[in-house]
């Protein structure tokens, strides 16, 4: 059947979820004519897992696609319930703000935002094909038989391609929610020869807050001190909603043991690998034997629904079994489930197949972004989302690729880990997983990323004058705190109220702040005549000046990085024709084809003595030319 051209645009998105909605934007934001696709527009920003936003280093990502100009984080400080910064016991490098979302305000204000975006149309359709020639991708086709054209595609599909659900022995075709799963699409992105695997995830059971008993669980409240997600607010000020913990216990597990054979998990009816650190309440019962109980939160999903939500209880149990072993749980005995938890399998790519950009390597203009690439999480989404649509625009207007490296922020470590090391499961962001964390903390993403997007045209001139106002406002009152000196004297009253030794000679006030004891705030009582600074820049300001020995470490580390990830590799070298390469190292090479010496040395089977051949050689070939 001849399929109906209904329109043209520079960039088209698959897929509304949190990579799609932040693909989209950063397109359209940018001046590219952008057309947004759903299966069902109710799907738009959805929250079909956790409802909530950010955590230990995802709060990092969020904060980084504001700083860049992405949405997430301007969503979320609209339509929070409840705030708290994680890890505050620790230093500043690993505290992550997490939000409890509103889940259809979230949605709503997502969707409310697109609608009002320049340059971008949405469509309730199902996208089926890709229109690709001469190596090229032109466009999609839709299942009514209608076709758009584009310069440039961007598949963010999350987990509705070939989507699965499991619950027990009972396995059917599905997307998240009880949304219609898209099947005909991932057959045919293989007949385009995209090397597609199974991957898994699920999501608890969702049951009414009047059927809790809270007396016998532990009330988790918000921060008093509200913290905004975006640089764009200083202050937020509402209402916050308590979530509430309770554990699991032997009885809990006995029942899920006694039902290990009726789990999907261990059935053998699921193929797709699931995420190692989100296992289903089975898994960790089975894996983590030893444990007497288990934490899980019970979590509202918003102001207007009666669902809570319980997190760390995914799983792919039965109805029946689900009833029992919720049950058994302090608070939970009456539990009124409204939906059962489930397991869901889905069609993704390996993102080793992808350029550091998010481009498909074997289909001009085609980039990926999200659950697709193998990731998991609405942050780790959004990033990827934000970037693929940062890069589709660049592309198609002939300007050089946006990369970030591993050293400029957790969004590169996240890309760069995808497709140069690739995954086994679905991958999930982490602290721990970025070498130069004490730099790429979330308090100064603004300062890191900021100028960078506005050069490329996303950040917007109310958010730029905004970070020049914060960098100077810093600068200066670090400089003052440098040039200002206190005496034994005047400051020894103080300092014995705060227990901290006295001044044997002057100091700086920015001496003084490196004291543990001693804040920005408290330092008021003997600096009485500072500026007025924002909450952004005091938070700036104190760990720049505690941190200082550390940071600058750190930056003697990255010096030393920058060095081989500015050695570039030509796209078409010939990794079989250097001498002294291990076969291993060479497929490796070929396959992936890095862009600099930097990326070659992560590849997984590249040695170090394999990249000292490559530098011999391209020291060669530069004395040659």
């Amino acid at each position: 059947m001849e399929h109906i051209l209904m329109g043209e645009y520079d960039v088209i998105v698959v897929g509304a979820g949190h990579a799609g909605c932040e693909a989209a934007l950063s397109a359209a934001r940018m001046g590219s004519r952008t057309l947004l696709f759903s299966i069902n527009l109710e799907a738009i920003a959805m929250m079909p897992c956790n409802p909530s936003i950010g955590g230990t280093g995802k709060g990092h990502l969020v904060r980084e696609i504001d700083a860049l100009g992405g949405e997430m984080g301007k969503n979320i400080d609209k339509t929070f319930i409840q705030s708290r910064m994680l890890n505050t016991a620790k230093g500043p490098a690993v505290h992550s703000l997490r939000a409890q979302a509103d889940k259809h305000r979230y949605h709503t204000e997502m969707k409310k935002t697109i609608e009002k975006q320049e340059n971008l149309d949405m469509k309730q359709a199902e996208v089926t094909d890709l229109v690709v020639e001469d190596g090229r991708v032109c466009g999609v086709v839709t299942r009514t038989h209608t076709w758009y054209k584009a310069k440039a595609v961007i598949l963010a599909t999350g987990t509705f391609l070939r989507g699965k659900i499991f619950i027990g022995d009972s396995a059917f075709s599905s997307g998240p929610n009880g949304l219609a799963p898209s099947i005909e699409l991932a057959e045919n992105l293989k007949k385009h020869g995209i090397n597609l695997r199974r991957f898994k995830t699920g999501t608890p059971a969702r049951a009414l807050a009047s059927s809790f008993d809270y007396s016998k669980m532990i009330e988790q409240k918000g921060d008093e001190k509200i913290v905004p997600f975006s640089f764009m607010n200083d202050h937020l000020d509402k209402d916050q909603i308590s979530c509430w913990l309770t554990y699991t216990n032997e009885e809990t597990h006995t029942v899920i043991r006694n039902n290990f054979h009726r789990s999907a998990l261990f059935g053998g009816q699921i193929e797709g690998i699931g995420p190692r650190y989100c296992p289903s309440i089975e898994d960790k019962i089975n894996r983590f034997s030893d444990k007497k109980r288990h934490q899980l939160f019970v979590e509202p999903e918003g102001l207007d629904t009666e669902e809570m939500y319980i997190q760390g209880m995914s799983s792919s149990l039965p109805e029946d079994v689900q009833e029992q072993f919720y049950h058994t749980i302090h608070g939970l005995e009456n539990i009124v489930i409204t939906r059962p938890a489930y397991a869901i399998e889905y069609d993704c790519i390996d993102p080793t197949d992808l350029k550091p950009n998010l481009e498909y390597k074997y289909i001009k203009n085609l980039f990926c972004a999200g659950q697709f690439n193998g990731s998991s999480g609405y942050e780790e989404a959004a990033a990827q989302g934000l970037m693929a649509g940062i890069n589709a625009n660049l592309e198609i207007n002939g300007k050089p690729a946006f990369v970030l490296d591993r050293s400029e922020a957790y969004i590169g470590v996240l890309i760069d880990d995808l497709v140069t090391k690739g995954t086994n499961e679905p991958y999930r962001i982490m602290t721990s997983r970025a070498e130069y964390r004490l730099l790429l903390r979330q308090d100064n993403a603004d300062l890191r990323l900021t100028e960078k997007s506005y050069r490329i045209g996303l950040a917007d001139e109310e958010r730029y004058q905004r970070f020049l106002q914060k960098k100077l406002h810093v600068e200066e009152e670090r400089q003052r705190l440098e040039q200002t000196y206190v005496y034994p004297e005047e400051s020894r009253e103080y300092l014995e109220e705060l227990g901290s030794s006295p001044l044997q000679n002057r100091a700086t006030l920015a001496e003084l702040l490196k004291r543990p004891e001693v804040t920005y705030e408290n330092l008021q009582t003997i600096d009485p005549d500072r500026p007025a600074l924002s909450s952004h820049e005091i938070n700036q300001l104190e760990v720049q000046i505690k941190y200082e020995g550390y940071i600058q470490k750190q930056l003697n580390q990255i010096e030393r990085f920058k060095k081989l990830e500015n050695k570039p590799l030509p796209e078409d070298l010939d990794y079989e024709s250097i001498e002294g390469l291990r076969i291993e190292a060479m497929q490796k090479l070929n396959r992936i084809r890095p862009s600099s010496v930097g990326q070659a040395s992560r590849i997984s089977g590249v040695s170090p003595a394999d990249i000292n051949v490559l530098l011999v050689y391209l020291e060669k070939q530069r004395r040659k030319k």
